[in-house]
């Protein structure tokens, strides 16, 4: 791809940036489109973020930001308006640069999860869901899954008072979802998540018991880079249904698209040119 001085530019605000997948996911299907865009990392400690973002966006050719690790938080405070999913999640990974100039934030986290169940032919109406984990992750899949219309919503967190809040975010935008609060057993469940970082390192615990689920239940695990995760292992042995963390990633990248002006894609079409190599 060539970078012209009609380049618009989307920034991947984050740091580290060593680690970044997205520049090697979007900027191949730019080039294959004839898109005159880029995904540029831009490694922004958190001590300079506040004095960084604003300036950034006085660029006359910005469309917008992805937002990485660990500014997701800080920037849902820092913009014009925000998405409800923002208000429930209290964490943003999007901006957009409206044509007032002002800033406009979105989470698609979560969308990214729903859009891969239903790739999976998941059916979220009316389905008993678990979600372990009440982080910024966590929020983001709970805020896509409660428009879904779910049967139930059940939360848990070993932090304390972590699933109570996100509980209480639901309830002030779904009043009448049915949400609850107890323990992280995942019977009788046809949805379970695992929205916490267990599994990331070798040898961490699983973050619920594999023999409890229903065979027919599908589970995710969040994790990104670690494949098939041992969680996911014992599901499969369970007869469960699995998505993967890149799963995620490869279906919300659509929506960005989508939100950014760049127009449609698929999962598939995005995994056909991305280049990701480390």
């Amino acid at each position: 791809m060539v970078i012209s001085g009609r380049t618009q530019i989307i920034a991947h605000l984050g740091y580290p940036t060593e680690s970044f997948t997205a520049p090697m996911i979007y900027n191949p299907w730019f080039a294959a489109r004839g898109i005159d865009a880029v995904v540029v990392p831009m490694g922004v400690r958190a001590e300079h973020y506040a004095g960084f973002l604003r300036p950034l966006f006085s660029l006359s050719n910005i469309r917008g930001a992805l937002v990485t690790m660990p500014h997701k938080v800080t920037t849902a405070g820092m913009l014009d308006r925000v998405s409800t999913a923002v208000e429930i999640a209290g964490a943003c990974n999007a901006i957009l640069r409206c044509p007032d100039g002002s800033l406009y934030g979105e989470m698609f986290d979560g969308i990214g999860f729903t859009r891969a169940a239903t790739a999976q032919g998941f059916t979220f109406a009316g389905a008993a869901c678990l979600i372990v984990g009440a982080g910024g992750v966590g929020s983001a899949i709970a805020a896509a899954i409660a428009p879904e219309r779910p049967g139930s919503m059940a939360l848990y967190d070993i932090r304390d008072g972590a699933a109570e809040a996100l509980a209480a975010r639901l309830r002030r935008h779904y009043p009448g979802l049915d949400i609850r609060l107890g323990d992280n057993d995942p019977a009788g469940y046809g949805l379970v998540v695992n929205a916490t970082p267990l599994g990331m390192a070798k040898g961490d615990p699983l973050p619920f018991d594999p023999d409890r689920l229903s065979p027919d239940a599908l589970v995710g695990d969040v994790v990104l880079g670690a494949g098939v995760t041992p969680l996911l292992q014992a599901a499969a042995r369970h007869g469960c249904r699995t998505l993967v963390g890149t799963d995620m990633l490869f279906e919300q990248i659509p929506a960005y698209l989508d939100f950014f002006g760049y127009g449609h894609a698929t999962a598939e079409e995005l995994r056909a040119v991305a280049n990701i190599a480390y």
